[in-house]
């Protein structure tokens, strides 16, 4: 298959999302006196919101909430873990969070190499996140990454999320992409491949922890550099 166009996810796939924001919390926890309120430790703290914050954002993807839902309280049920009331320190924490971490420069292994070589040999690049725009725009910016990149589709700009066919449709029409040369690279077995996947739209799983599944799809990779493989 001749390839045109690329359509990559953003956080996980090559944007460092798990280094960035424990980076960016990990800062919090100690600017905010989070120890203080009754929370043992930021090692106690950060595995239970990381488990709560994708508990979320699965929730976000399928629609069941809004954006606002998510934010107003994933630290709010993390502190209660801990049996910790402190709506307010919570709220501030979800700002500071929001307003840090997309500044942050970690990026998945490989990325800046692979894009540049992917470039080099001609592909179109563009990007299709179920982020939020305000702060996929400044990760986008502050990575060092846009130039390599034509669209940037945050899903809170068409109103659906991936899988949704809506988004991916969005994106082919905003690109001037034909389905069959076009190949979606994501981290998300359902939200990047299986969406795209049912939209004709051939798929590449990058699965870095080598999760066992049963899906079928055209490429599979543990390392970004693996693109370059079969990309020529």
């Amino acid at each position: 298959m001749s390839y045109k166009h690329l359509f990559f996810d953003w956080d996980h796939t090559l944007w460092d999302f798990e280094k960035n924001s424990e980076h960016s919390l990990r800062k919090l926890f100690k600017d905010l006196g989070l120890a203080g309120l009754g929370i043992p430790s930021f090692e106690d703290f950060y595995p239970l919101y990381s488990v709560i914050n994708e508990q979320k954002w699965e929730l976000y993807r399928k629609g069941e909430i809004d954006k606002a839902t998510l934010r107003a309280s994933r630290f709010k049920e993390t502190f209660a873990h801990f049996g910790v009331v402190a709506d307010e320190v919570a709220w501030t924490l979800e700002q500071c969070y929001i307003e840090e971490t997309p500044y942050g420069q970690h990026l998945i292994e490989g990325t800046k190499e692979t894009l540049e070589t992917l470039a080099q040999r001609g592909y179109k690049m563009h990007i299709i996140t179920n982020g939020f725009t305000e702060s996929q725009t400044i990760k986008f910016t502050e990575s060092g990454l846009k130039h390599y990149f034509d669209l940037l589709l945050c899903s809170d700009e068409v109103g659906v999320n991936k899988p949704d066919p809506k988004i991916f449709r969005a994106a082919l029409s905003r690109t001037g992409a034909e389905r069959k040369e076009s190949l979606m690279i994501g981290d998300n077995l359902v939200a990047d491949c299986v969406g795209a996947r049912n939209q004709g739209i051939d798929q590449v799983f990058f699965n870095p922890k080598s999760l066992r599944h049963t899906e079928q799809f055209t490429f599979e990779i543990t390392r970004i550099p693996e693109l370059l493989d079969f990309l020529k």
